[in-house]
């Protein structure tokens, strides 16, 4: 039987309130920057790393934000413009696939972070799976952090439709790869088209010497 839209309602605001758990206890605090930071691009075999951090504020309302895997596209970007529109405080920032791959995708992961706490100025972070090392700002990582955060879940979000608009404009420049349909990740379309042309100067070339060895 189908639920009825205040059962939804209900559901939805429960979901809404475990989301925005961290954030309230820190709120209550004293705490009033709280930033959630999540990346996507990581394990991809070409193009960059992104990361995005978003501060909300206390009385943020975000119908349907959730960990950006969980939703469609089209979700991801209604989500996007709505988290645009309510944060006080939004950044993005990407290291490309030359820096990786001199320095290794935790190197560039991590130098994202910074550069984003330096231009957002927080006074709590809230991570997703990974401690920051080097950084006075107090923090806490929460393993599955994008189910659990609202801060988080909203970055996650603005980072994947960040990038999956770079990979797409990328597919005109590089069309011999289809990377507006895997955004660079290694499907079998993809490993297909490396096979028959070879790697171009948005691959990761150290992700593709891990892969053949």
């Amino acid at each position: 039987m189908p639920s009825s839209p205040a059962s939804r309602h209900r559901c939805q605001e429960e979901q809404h309130k475990a989301l925005l758990l961290y954030e309230r206890e820190l709120w209550a605090q004293g705490y009033q920057r709280v930033l959630g930071m999540d990346e996507v691009g990581r394990g991809s075999l070409a193009g960059p790393v992104m990361v995005a951090g978003v501060i909300l504020p206390r009385d943020a309302r975000l119908s349907g934000v959730n960990d950006s895997k969980l939703l469609t596209a089209k979700q991801r970007s209604t989500c996007a413009a709505e988290i645009r529109a309510v944060a006080v405080d939004l950044a993005v920032a990407e290291r490309d696939q030359r820096f990786i791959d001199q320095y290794g995708i935790v190197a560039a992961v991590v130098s994202c972070q910074h550069e984003i706490i330096a231009r957002l100025c927080p006074d709590y972070l809230l991570l997703d799976a990974f401690a920051l090392p080097n950084v006075q700002v107090p923090q806490q990582a929460l393993v599955k952090g994008d189910q659990k955060s609202l801060s988080i879940a909203a970055a996650s979000i603005i980072a994947k439709v960040t990038r999956d608009a770079y990979m797409v404009e990328m597919d005109r420049e590089y069309p011999l790869y289809g990377m507006a349909s895997h955004k660079g990740y290694g499907t079998p379309k993809h490993r297909a088209a490396l096979e028959q042309h070879g790697a171009s100067a948005l691959h990761r070339h150290s992700f593709l010497r891990f892969l053949e060895g």
